[in-house]
């Protein structure tokens, strides 16, 4: 990479088709807001400045971005006069840069970051490249007009088009590159003398055209292009980030035995030889390392699991779950914000929260960590090689030493020394022969009232 890059967003748009309170560029894609697959994307293209225009509509649009960007990284477009008014909006935060600008959406999630390094490696000797696709379908679509050695005279939308012109298949994404000087100097220049009364980020290829400024097209799948408008487009999007992410486990050596019914995030990072059954869905955040097996409707979230774990079935972890190699997590467990060392296990039925399991502990079925009070969470720590019995709950803040006992149906509030049995339930007591007195006066014929 030779020439500075910079990346501006475009993310004014109202959306409204989403019929929704929440703004559509802040619906999500494999778990992650739209806007920020675009913002990803800048960041893998290795841009060294990038801005959001976002709607003065839009507020949480706005805060999302300068959380991600910087204050220094929004800029509003006010009111919205078309993609080329909206792009102008950013010429203020892009003061002093030299370089490659690139003008992407923030309502495309499945825009490859390596379709978007050929568009910049075609604009190179070209001032100006832009990305199109063939459309099995282009109706609605802006048309790429080529001309002599390819390339593009200019872009006219679907609405302002001839039937000669409507009848190319080629067809613009909206998303191009230039130099950030020409680019400028292009949009200063651009009218709204069109059918929607707008200043079109089209129409700098024609102007730059006329000038005799050399532009060029690269071609994309279709598929990368699906734009978000609808809540029915929104599901589709999400199909289509599916089937790509299954694919790519698959081909990275990670078995899926129904792939339809395991469902991924945008960063789900799974190694080679790990087997996922049926019915699983895993949230942002999830690390699985090789020789793993989860088990059928798990849930997984924020969680690092180690080699050779057993999850599952009907197991969920949640933000903040670490465990190491061999560990074993059963059916109807719940972990959250807890590691558990090596080959520990807790193998059904219990609830784990704010935890430190030490290797090769074992937690019984029923085994939970009472670990808020009302106010505050609390931690606990269980030591190496313990056994917690059956159906105890460990009072937290509270520690079981390593190698100690403690026994079934215990309520544990205080330290349980190492090497220790820990037993705090009530003594059992037994009455002689009142079980069979009660039975045979229950049993004892009675008068009718």
């Amino acid at each position: 990479m030779s020439r500075a890059r910079a990346a501006i967003i475009l993310a004014a748009g109202q959306g409204t088709r989403m019929k929704s309170e929440l703004p559509k560029v802040l619906h999500r894609v494999g778990g992650l807001a739209m806007l920020g697959w675009a913002i990803t994307a800048a960041a893998r293209l290795g841009c060294a400045r990038t801005v959001m225009v976002v709607g003065a509509h839009a507020p949480q649009v706005r805060a999302h971005a300068a959380k991600a960007l910087g204050e220094g990284g929004v800029a509003v477009q006010d009111p919205p006069l078309g993609t080329g008014h909206a792009v102008r909006a950013a010429e203020a935060a892009l003061k002093g840069f030299a370089g490659d600008v690139i003008v992407l959406y923030a309502d495309t999630p499945l825009l490859r970051p390596e379709t978007l390094e050929a568009l910049l490696a075609g604009r190179a000797g070209k001032a100006l490249a832009v990305l199109g696709f063939e459309a099995a379908d282009p109706t609605g679509y802006g048309r790429l007009v080529l001309g002599a050695g390819g390339a593009v005279e200019r872009i006219v939308e679907h609405k302002d088009a001839t039937e000669a012109e409507r009848a190319i298949g080629l067809c613009n994404s909206g998303v191009l590159c230039a130099d950030a000087a020409i680019l400028f100097q292009l949009l200063a220049r651009v009218g709204n003398n069109n059918a929607k009364g707008e200043y079109y980020l089209t129409d700098v290829v024609g102007l730059a055209r006329a000038d005799g400024i050399s532009t060029h097209v690269v071609r994309g799948e279709q598929s990368e292009f699906i734009g978000v408008n609808s809540r029915a487009e929104l599901a589709g999007a999400e199909a289509a980030f599916q089937a790509r992410a299954r694919a790519a486990a698959m081909d990275s050596g990670v078995t899926l035995i129904d792939p339809a019914s395991v469902f991924f995030a945008h960063d789900t990072a799974i190694a080679a030889d790990v087997v996922i059954e049926p019915n699983v869905f895993f949230g942002p955040g999830v690390r699985i390392a090789k020789g793993a097996r989860i088990k059928a409707f798990s849930h997984i979230e924020g969680a690092e699991i180690g080699e050779d774990a057993q999850i599952g079935p009907f197991a969920r972890l949640r933000p903040g779950a670490k465990l190491g190699a061999g560990v074993k997590i059963g059916n109807f467990v719940e972990v959250k914000n807890s590691s558990f060392g090596p080959k520990a296990q807790a193998s059904h039925l219990a609830y784990i929260g704010d935890a430190e399991v030490g290797a090769r502990a074992n937690l019984g079925a029923g085994t939970i960590t009472c670990n808020y009070d009302g106010f505050e969470k609390h931690k606990t720590v269980i030591g190496e090689d313990a056994f917690i019995g059956s159906n105890t709950a460990l009072v937290a803040p509270v520690k079981v030493g390593a190698r100690a006992y403690v026994g079934s149906g215990s309520v544990i509030t205080k330290e349980a020394p190492d090497g220790a049995l820990a037993v705090a339930r009530a003594k059992q007591r037994d009455i002689p022969g009142w079980a069979d007195a009660f039975r045979a006066k229950q049993q004892k014929p009675r008068g009718d009232k």
